[in-house]
C-alpha cells in the first residue's frame, strides 16, 4: 500500500533533500515520477535520477507564477511559428496528435540552461539550472511580470538542457499529470512549487510498475504516494 497523505511527513522529506516517488494513476500514464525540491537539488540528486529514474528529467512548475515569467507552452510557439511562416507548417501538423493517455494538452514549455553553465548537461550544470529556476520562481511572486522576465531572460539561455513542464491553469481540476500532482502538493506544503522529476523506467526498457516502484522506494526508506490520495488533499 501506498504512503497517506501526511503533509508534515512529506514536508520533512522534501526540505531534508530526500526524493518521494509519485505514482499517477492506472490507465493513465501508469508511471511513477521521483521527485526533488528543486529549490534545494544537488548534483548527487540529480545522479541519483540518472540512476534510478532513468527517464527525461524535468523542471515542474506551477501555472501562473511560470505565465508571469512569460515562458510559453510549447504547443504556443508551434501556433505562433506556423501561423507565422509556411516554413513552419510541420510543426502545426506534428502538435495535431493527440495524447493516448490524456484529452488535455502537453505541459511541455521551454529547455533551458543556466547562463553560467557550460554545456548544461552535466550534474553540476543541471543542478544550478534547477535550483536557480525554482529561486527565480520564488521572487517573481514579489515582482511585477516586466520585472519578473527581466531576471529570468537575463539568468538563462535556450535551448538547453533541461525542460520545463507548466502545471495547467486550473491545476488539478483541469489535468491530472505529474506536473500538476507535486506542483499543486508543493503549495499545500507552502513551498516553492517548483520540483524536479524523472519517470522511472525499469530494465526492460519499459516504464517501472507501480508495485516495483513502491517496493524500491519502500526499501529505501522513502515516500511513495499515489495521485488519488494527493487530489484527495488538494482538491
Amino acid at each position: 500500500m501506498s504512503d497517506s497523505i501526511n503533509l508534515e511527513k512529506i514536508k520533512i522529506a522534501l526540505l531534508k533533500g530526500n526524493p518521494i516517488f509519485v505514482f499517477d494513476e492506472e490507465g493513465r500514464e501508469s508511471e511513477t515520477d521521483i521527485f526533488f525540491y528543486a529549490k534545494s537539488v544537488t548534483k548527487d540528486n540529480l545522479h541519483y535520477l540518472r540512476k534510478n529514474g532513468g527517464g527525461m528529467i524535468f523542471l515542474a512548475s506551477e501555472f501562473t507564477t511560470s505565465k508571469k515569467l512569460g515562458l510559453p507552452f510549447m504547443e504556443e510557439i508551434y501556433d505562433a511559428a506556423s501561423s507565422n511562416s509556411s516554413n513552419f507548417n510541420i510543426l502545426e501538423i506534428m502538435k495535431n496528435h493527440t495524447l493516448p493517455y490524456t484529452k488535455s494538452k502537453s505541459s511541455f514549455s521551454i529547455f533551458i540552461n543556466h547562463k553560467d553553465t557550460f554545456t548544461g548537461i552535466t550534474d553540476d550544470d543541471r543542478s544550478l539550472t534547477a535550483r536557480s529556476f525554482s529561486e527565480i520562481v520564488e521572487k517573481a511572486q514579489d515582482l511585477t511580470s516586466i520585472e519578473s522576465r527581466e531576471i529570468m531572460g537575463n539568468s538563462f539561455r535556450s535551448p538547453g538542457h533541461v525542460p520545463i513542464c507548466i502545471a495547467a491553469s486550473k491545476g488539478l481540476s483541469e489535468r491530472q499529470g505529474h506536473t500538476e500532482l507535486i506542483t499543486e502538493l508543493l503549495k499545500k506544503l507552502d513551498l516553492t512549487p517548483v520540483a524536479l522529476g524523472c519517470e522511472m523506467v525499469s530494465n526492460t526498457g519499459k516504464s517501472l510498475t507501480r508495485s516495483e516502484a513502491e517496493i524500491f522506494a519502500k526499501e529505501h526508506g522513502y515516500l511513495f504516494l499515489e495521485g488519488q490520495h494527493i487530489k484527495e488533499v488538494c482538491l
